[in-house]
């Protein structure tokens, strides 16, 4: 990791940067409709050459995505190779799109120099067709059906494949695959792994066409294995050498478009499904005589494999022809020590005092993080143009209103922390903040260069705003990357003060997006859009309202607040370095109190956000006559007032004399405006912190927030109120829309997808609440209690309702009686330890019994618990000597 500090490092050349999905991704459709899903799916995705990048089981590239390698399977019943992860369709899934597989990242490091991945493969035929029919006919009320469900695994009846790579430099990557047959007969298996380089030339823009040929005698001296010989115009040359005898198969990265659409013909006569064919339907013409191609595959045979039996191949990727020294006890050597320095690392990084069980869920919570960094390329102005060599485009997608079209800007080509591998193989700007924080803990540089990335000329818009996401990148997602960046330089050491001032830099830029396209009427009070939080209110918060109507937010304003006061935060500690950045944290001092003042008071009607009857706060419709309507829905959207806190330093009054004097001046003129500045006195010193509640209305919240009956759950605070058993209702324009609680997956489809915000506890706001919890802790100390739960009798500090909240989150991945609460009603509940061992990482969980739902990989902001499970930091850098 010190050798490649950087994007560009040599250990960072090679990762597990293929997508886990690339068909039904919106850079792939090319579709008038815009329906990404229909325009490229998965049937079509073993026949079809992608466009943007590539996909495969267990597979990594280079940084550039140009040579792909991965591994494919066949059972001897399955119709087609088993090269890439199965899921529904957001149409065909009953709750949204769908993984339809088992698989876990095991193991893996910052420098990619050590990785392992698990497949679980059924021996009987995949049930693709059942799948699809079960769920199809199964309404939002149901469970989804899952490939557990089917029966083709019981007696643990499949085979799980092992996928190690371990570097014996940056570009000398040895793999081995094993099959361990866990049903209790004998069972055949193919093992194909697979090279191939993404296909760039058939587009008219880039004519650097990699080739492989097989390495024959007199060139291949030696005997006992196979090698391929991989050329590239930018990479140079690889070998790509096998152990043993497989047979070498080679076809071209080329569409079969007679078979997919009819064509008269092909452009090559081996297509991308030529490997696919030649194993599975045994056409020999499918694959090129010639052995040579831009695809290859190594095809290991295993007629019967016994139960309970494990087989291995190896392979070897180096710019070293194969040779006595490939395998043997040098790479025997290799594979053993980069375990070794595996084991070391995490010994150092993974708190020594946590017991084998957490210690088990932060690895495997780096792992999934480390394993979901993709290779994300995508040009918006090409995929809008359309390529010189494609089809022509219709008139539908060249129009203002096609997707995406305000952002011809954006052209990434870098490698991003996703989500998750299947269910969201593209970035989200709010999920990427969140996925820095455990980032931090195992490589703190990548994490800075993904903060830095979202804000950089080729992703953020040219008027300030950050991309959401490929659907839609101009949605809006919450304002999370200051506090973001403020705990990742926090975790760094408080050492780096570039990264700070490259990341405060650009956001002020997004800053005054949000102030100038967010606030329509000027008065401080936000209307955002959904901000992330799909499925929360009454309606969709991201689609126009009729004429005339106006969604004022609780949240919106909220997180504008929080924005200011993380912008405060980071300027006055770059103010501690250079004396200039003191105007900018006086700016953001007063920025928060003119929103604060806003909140607090009257909205642009004069209608308060706060409900003084409820103790709460909501969001008001304003309709076109004037007439304010608070939307009494006692959701998360009233919790995130509590964000809007942050500790002074009290070493502004000798370092930051221009800011002190500022305040003094507000305080004398303008008491009403610095209300928010709250202090006390205590053992410590003086205190001081900016709120943007007052301790009464803080209370109120809070009596709400930790009751059970209400938003407190054994496992985290709630997105609804469960209190909300009957349904709330309201009309906009004559259309009526309700919301009640739902604890786990949604049964409205307002969003589509499988993402649900009317009661199932989601771990980023939580472990937002929770820090902000900590904040007031520290500032109230013993002098305020709650009643945690209420009505138990039992009163704690804000602190340590802070660490509950964190605890309740940690204690959804902790067995009890030999079960983690997450697991659910899934098969990863079983008492079988081939299901046990493996940990899943939720996008969010059942608001009453914890069960995981959603995508099953988000090891992107669900990896926050491997942050959860690290003892706390000082919440300030160490005081300068003097």
């Amino acid at each position: 990791m010190a050798e490649s500090p950087g994007p560009d490092g040599p250990w960072r050349l090679w990762g597990p940067y293929v997508a886990g999905r690339q068909w039904g991704t919106v850079r792939e459709d090319y579709s008038a409709d815009g329906d990404a899903w229909s325009s490229f799916p998965f049937d079509q995705a073993r026949a079809r050459t992608y466009r943007w990048g590539e996909d495969g089981l267990g597979g990594i590239c280079d940084r550039f995505g140009f040579l792909n390698l991965g591994v494919a399977l066949w059972n001897r019943k399955d119709p087609f190779l088993k090269e890439r992860l199965f899921g529904l369709t957001n149409g065909e899934g009953n709750h949204g799109e769908d993984a339809k597989e088992y698989w876990w990242a095991l193991d893996g490091t910052p420098s990619h120099s050590w990785m392992q991945w698990l497949y679980r493969y059924p021996q009987a035929e995949f049930p693709y067709a059942q799948l699809r029919e079960e769920n199809a006919g199964r309404g939002r009320d149901e469970r989804e059906y899952e490939l557990g469900d089917t029966g083709v695994l019981d007696e643990n009846r499949f085979f799980d494949v092992t996928v190690t790579y371990a570097k014996a430099s940056p570009d000398d990557l040895c793999l081995t695959i094993t099959a361990t047959n866990h049903g209790p007969d004998a069972a055949p298996l193919d093992l194909v792994p697979q090279i191939w380089f993404r296909n760039t030339w058939s587009w008219g823009l880039d004519k650097r066409r990699g080739t492989m040929d097989q390495v024959l005698p007199p060139t291949l001296t030696v005997g006992g294995l196979e090698a391929v010989e991989c050329e590239h115009g930018h990479l140079g040359r690889y070998y790509v050498t096998a152990e043993g005898s497989p047979e070498v198969l080679f076809c071209e990265n080329e569409t079969n478009a007679v078979e997919l659409f009819g064509a008269e013909r092909n452009l090559t006569t081996y297509t991308k499904d030529g490997i696919d064919r030649r194993i599975v339907q045994g056409d020999r013409k499918a694959v090129n005589p010639a052995r040579q191609g831009t695809k290859a595959a190594f095809w290991y045979r295993f007629d019967e494999v016994l139960p309970g039996e494990t087989i291995t191949v190896n392979l070897r990727m180096s710019r070293n022809p194969p040779s006595l020294d490939t395998f043997g006890r040098g790479f025997a050597a290799v594979m053993r020590d980069r375990r070794h320095e595996a084991d070391r690392f995490y010994e150092h990084v993974i708190h020594p005092d946590l017991d084998p069980e957490d210690r088990h869920v932060a690895r495997r919570a780096y792992a999934g993080l480390l394993w979901t960094k993709q290779l994300y390329r995508f040009d918006v102005r090409q995929w809008l143009d359309g390529d010189p060599a494609g089809e022509p485009l219709p008139d539908s997608r060249r129009g203002r209103g096609s997707r995406n079209s305000g952002w011809r800007h954006l052209a990434l080509a870098d490698v991003v922390s996703m989500p998750d591998e299947w269910e969201y193989p593209w970035f989200a700007a709010w999920d990427t903040a969140f996925h820095t924080l455990p980032l931090a803990h195992v490589d703190p540089e990548f994490a800075k260069e993904q903060l830095v990335l979202m804000c950089r000329e080729w992703s953020m818009h040219p008027n300030g705003q950050l991309p959401a996401y490929e659907w839609a990148f101009g949605d809006v997602n919450p304002p999370v990357h200051a506090w973001a960046a403020w705990h990742v330089y926090r975790l760094d050491g408080y050492r780096d003060q570039g990264f700070l001032v490259r990341v405060f830099t650009k956001l002020l830029l997004n800053f005054s997006w949000w102030v100038n396209r967010k606030d329509s009427s000027g008065s401080n009070l936000f209307e955002g859009g959904f901000l992330g939080m799909d499925n929360i209110g009454l309606f969709d918060r991201s689609a126009k309202l009729p004429p005339g109507y106006r969604l004022e937010q609780s949240d919106a304003t909220s997180w504008m607040a929080f924005y200011c006061q993380q912008m405060f935060k980071i300027a006055l500690e770059l103010s501690r370095h250079d004396p200039a950045w003191e105007d900018a944290a006086t700016k953001f001092l007063e920025h928060f109190l003119s929103i604060a003042q806003a909140m607090n008071q009257f909205g642009s009607q004069d209608v308060s956000l706060w409900d003084e009857e409820d103790g709460f706060f909501y969001d008001v419709l304003l309709h076109p006559d004037g007439t304010p309507e608070p939307m009494r829905v006692p959701s998360m959207v009233g919790l995130l007032p509590i964000l809007g806190a942050t500790d002074v330093p009290g070493w502004i009054a000798e370092e930051c004399p221009d800011l002190t004097s500022r305040l003094r001046w507000l305080q004398r003129r303008r008491p009403d405006l610095t209300s928010p500045l709250l202090t006390n006195s205590g053992p410590g010193g003086r205190r001081m912190l900016l709120s943007l509640l007052d301790q009464d209305r803080l209370v109120r919240i809070l009596e709400r927030m930790f009751d059970s009956e209400q938003f407190l759950s054994t496992y985290g605070i709630r997105s609804l109120s469960a209190a909300v058993k009957d349904e709330i209702t309201t009309s906009v324009s004559g259309q009526s829309s309700s919301i009640t609680y739902e604890p786990g997956e949604s049964r409205t489809g307002l969003f589509g997808g499988n993402s649900n915000w009317r009661g199932p506890i989601w771990f980023p706001v939580n472990v937002l609440l929770a820090d902000k919890l900590r904040t007031y802790g520290r500032f109230f100390g013993d002098s305020l209690t709650l009643e945690v739960p209420k009505g138990s009798g039992t009163r704690i500090t804000l602190v340590e309702a802070a660490d509950l909240v964190d605890n309740s989150l940690v204690s959804l991945f902790r067995p009890v009686d030999g079960r983690r609460p997450a697991d659910g009603q899934r098969i990863e509940a079983s008492d079988d330890p081939l299901w046990s061992q493996h940990p899943s990482f939720n996008e969010y969980f059942d608001g009453d019994t914890g069960e995981g739902l959603g995508a099953t990989h988000q090891t992107g902001w669900t990896a926050l618990v491997a942050h959860l499970l690290h003892p706390r930091l000082p919440p300030g850098p160490p005081t300068r000597p003097r």
